[in-house]
């Protein structure tokens, strides 16, 4: 029996809700019928919303945010401000709340608590409170503005997120146990601590100098052993996926470039199991935030890990693309110091 043919939409390309309104236009064009234009969606009992996501909330096509607000509600009663701050940004950024202005709204009062304690009005008050959640969601790579939480634009100025960025690093502290482990350093292993110190600064440790030091890992488990320590992909904005031209999203006037154009020292951990191309848009990275062409634009770092451990993880790769992902096989090997270590 042949197919009938007509004027109707064969497919319509996935997406998620954290795309936004592309989602919730998805959405709408699933459920409602005879719109001829983006603006009949926008309408709702003959109003015209002010988006997409406000329409298919008021159609219904939402599920209520009762369990985040029940949640919010709970740790107002007990949890200081920059934890309730701390969970606001959480929810915003992982839950996808159907309406974040409606939570702001009921919950504002006591996520501007500290402020109010301010000789200053309440729209300061009010405006500090969102520059802090701004702060938070930026770090998380999510703009406060995408969530109109306020009817204007939330901005922090470059001097807030560098200063931000740079106390972060500085508030660490390195335990006293960690620093011990200097006098159990092997011979090989003192050598090259001698070395790497002696390059960074006057055979002083950076924090003690007031000096910034980032520690990364390629995975998850090896960045939790280090004292604040993020993974790669976090602190240097890779994507998951790592292409041929994989790139960093760190922009040039970002906090996180003022903060990489200041450290002296970069630890990344478990180096041999990422992907070289990671490694390289690093390198890339670097020379365009510092305007250096020297490698990673001269920046003292330290790859660590053993090659006899898990290579580079290439979906249905052959053996020969396994050993071609691998740093050994990138054009910044021969440049790299190599130091061999035995354990004690």
């Amino acid at each position: 029996m042949p197919r009938k043919k007509g004027h109707v939409i064969g497919r319509i390309v996935t997406t998620n809700p954290s795309e936004g309104e592309r989602y919730y236009l998805r959405l709408l064009l699933n459920h409602i019928r005879g719109a001829t234009c983006f603006q009949d969606l926008r309408i709702v009992n003959n109003v015209l919303t002010s988006s997409f996501r406000e329409s298919a909330l008021l159609r219904g096509l939402l599920k209520s945010d009762n369990n985040l607000t029940t949640c919010v509600e709970e740790a107002s009663l007990y949890e200081m401000t920059y934890t309730l701050h701390r969970l606001f940004v959480t929810i915003l950024a992982f839950c996808e709340p159907n309406d974040p202005k409606q939570l702001w709204e009921k919950f504002h009062i006591a996520m501007c608590e500290d402020y109010s304690q301010l000789n200053i009005s309440y729209f300061d008050v009010t405006n500090k409170a969102l520059q802090h959640l701004a702060s938070m969601l930026e770090s998380m790579g999510k703009n406060i503005n995408q969530y109109h939480l306020v009817n204007y634009d939330i901005n922090l100025s470059e001097e807030e997120t560098f200063m931000k960025e740079i106390n972060e690093e500085l508030a660490i502290t390195v335990s006293q146990e960690d620093l011990s482990c200097i006098s159990s350093l092997n011979r090989q292993q003192k050598y090259a601590y001698d070395l790497i110190l002696n390059k960074v600064l006057d055979n002083e440790a950076v924090r003690s100098k007031k000096l910034i030091y980032l520690a990364t890992a390629s995975s998850g488990v090896a960045a939790a052993t280090m004292p604040e320590g993020r993974t790669a992909h976090s602190r240097f904005k890779l994507p998951l996926d790592i292409e041929e031209k994989a790139t960093c999203s760190v922009s040039k006037q970002s906090g996180l470039a003022k903060l990489l154009q200041t450290t002296k020292l970069i630890i990344w951990d478990g180096a041999p199991m990422i992907n070289k191309k990671a490694i390289e848009a690093v390198d890339i990275m670097l020379q365009d935030i510092n305007e250096c062409n020297l490698p990673f634009s001269g920046k003292i770092i330290i790859f660590g890990r053993d090659f006899r451990q898990v290579l580079p993880v290439v979906p249905q790769a052959t053996k020969e693309e396994v050993i071609n992902a691998s740093l050994v096989m990138s054009y910044l090997w021969p440049l790299f110091i190599k130091y061999n270590y035995l354990k004690i």
